[in-house]
């Protein structure tokens, strides 16, 4: 069973800063492109940080209250606001990942750290792609007729079973009928939940048995 990984989702045209671009430049590009981070890149097109809107932000911020008013804030929230190239503006270091991991630790990667997307790196840390949130959600656009012959043909092909029926709705993968093998259930169960777009399983399995002698 092929999972899908963040090569198959990911951005690939993907716009990027160098370290000397100034403010502006990177303020018109984001509005013009409407994008909410740019990764900041060096001359071998490795990552070296990412420049976020609140990054951007901390200079408009700033000029309401003057410094008393980043007292106690992050550390480098002040030089942030005095900041003019994308070297002084970004986080670094950035938070990346590999093309050939999965959606899900893609998925953990960005809520671990809270962030909505990141930029997509090779084994030498250049700048491949970026993925989004809303990329990692495409995995829910499969039909439901996808995801019914996937439970088919990968889970059940294994199971061997007599009489199962599988049923897909909404991405929620009904499976009822009879298994011989009844300690093959749970393993039957977790494999139909593991195809891409899946939401959930109901496991109607051998319900017309539960009260029968093994």
């Amino acid at each position: 069973m092929r999972r899908r990984t963040v090569n198959d989702v990911m951005t690939k045209g993907v716009v990027s800063a160098y370290r000397g671009a100034c403010f502006k430049d990177i303020v018109q590009v984001m509005i013009k492109r409407g994008i909410t981070a740019m990764p900041v890149v060096d001359e071998g097109h490795r990552v070296a940080g990412v420049v976020s809107e609140s990054d951007l932000l901390a200079k408009e911020e700033h000029k309401d209250g003057g410094r008393r008013r980043w007292f106690g804030r992050r550390r480098g929230s002040w030089a942030k606001a005095r900041a003019l190239t994308a070297e002084d503006l970004m986080t670094a270091p950035a938070i990346t990942v590999r093309p050939e991991a999965t959606i899900v630790e893609a998925a953990r990667l960005l809520d671990e750290h809270r962030i909505k997307r990141m930029p997509v790196t090779d084994d030498q840390n250049r700048l491949v792609g970026i993925v989004s949130r809303r990329d990692l959600l495409s995995v829910f656009t499969r039909t439901d007729e996808e995801i019914r012959d996937e439970v088919r043909h990968e889970v059940f092909a294994l199971a061997d079973p007599t009489e199962v029926s599988v049923y897909v709705r909404h991405g929620v993968v009904t499976l009822s009928g009879t298994m011989r093998q009844r300690d093959l259930i749970p393993i039957v169960v977790r494999l139909a939940a593991a195809p891409d777009g899946v939401v959930g399983v109901i496991d109607d399995l051998n319900r017309d048995m539960a009260g029968a002698e093994p």
